[in-house]
């Protein structure tokens, strides 16, 4: 059986472990990696594998991993999809995810392509949980504690603001998904830190929530890549009341991203042309093997 040929679209934290990801899977293989320059450094450690400023210079892509940050995925993305090729995103802004799917189902589909977004751990493999504990326990309340730990959608969000050299970004929970976002930076020469501060406080990213910056003289010092979450949902299941749930996970936040990316990259050959979150798709079509031998081993 022929390969699944990808290519990873910038090449960061979650690009990193997307390699791994692939390398290690039986069914994908790289077609390569799609970078804004060229640099002589990561040819090096690339060695053996295309590195490339267009995706149009690799051989034969069946799928694209968006390893971009969140802001630029729809661009990404219908660019690609244009192309008849498949993508898969990891888009972090919970309240602009079905726009940016109503955005891609239409290019999806008008390119015979199929687009997974919003991939990740959260949103992504937690918003699974949260469906199946809504579905049997129907009438109740959800809670999503995250961390203590590095949020990435945020730490580029930082990154990205003037005078900002370097920034860490952690989320620490106060419970009932109440958080308190903690923001460190190194401050570029020349600006002032009040003004950067404020400019991260009231990004929509930050606004919702208890948010404090500090200027650090090397954030490299602080950065764990290790994050969690605690989910709860206490509610009924028919006419009986206080049936209480819980997940519980710690993980490397861009090692499990990049994972699930993986997981949804090979379902996507198994869905009609459009856009989807992963609680449209069927587990099953995530994992390698075939039907009967996996739900011999799992059911």
């Amino acid at each position: 059986m022929r390969k699944i040929r990808a290519a990873i679209v910038g090449y960061g934290n979650i690009g990193k472990y997307v390699l791994e990801a692939i390398q290690t899977s039986p069914d994908f293989e790289v077609a390569g990696i799609v970078r804004r320059t060229i640099k002589a450094e990561s040819t090096k450690e690339l060695t053996g594998i295309p590195v490339v400023t267009d995706i149009r210079e690799l051989d034969h892509v069946d799928v694209a991993f968006l390893s971009t940050p969140t802001r630029s995925v729809e661009e990404h993305a219908k660019e690609i999809l244009a192309l008849g090729i498949n993508t898969v995103d990891s888009f972090d802004i919970h309240g602009k995810i079905w726009d940016l799917h109503e955005s891609l189902d239409k290019v999806a589909k008008a390119n015979h392509a199929v687009s997974i977004i919003s991939a990740g751990w959260d949103p992504g493999s937690d918003s699974m949980v949260r469906a199946l504990m809504e579905a049997i326990v129907p009438k109740g309340i959800s809670y999503t504690n995250f961390g203590p730990g590095m949020s990435m959608g945020h730490t580029v969000c930082v990154k990205s603001k003037p005078g900002v050299k370097a920034a860490l970004s952690m989320t620490i929970p106060l419970g009932t998904g109440v958080h308190r976002r903690m923001v460190y930076i190194e401050l570029e020469e020349g600006y002032d830190f009040d003004k950067v501060a404020e400019s991260i406080k009231i990004d929509p990213y930050f606004a919702s929530d208890e948010t404090h910056v500090m200027q650090v003289d090397n954030v490299d010092a602080l950065i764990d890549m290790g994050h969690g979450v605690h989910m709860t949902r206490k509610g009924v299941s028919g006419k009986t009341q206080n049936q209480l749930l819980e997940f519980n996970m710690k993980i490397n936040n861009p090692a499990l991203t990049a994972q699930v990316l993986v997981c949804v990259a090979r379902a996507s050959f198994k869905q009609a042309p459009g856009a989807y979150t992963m609680i449209e798709i069927p587990v099953i079509d995530m994992m390698y093997g075939d039907k009967e031998s996996l739900i011999r081993h799992i059911v």
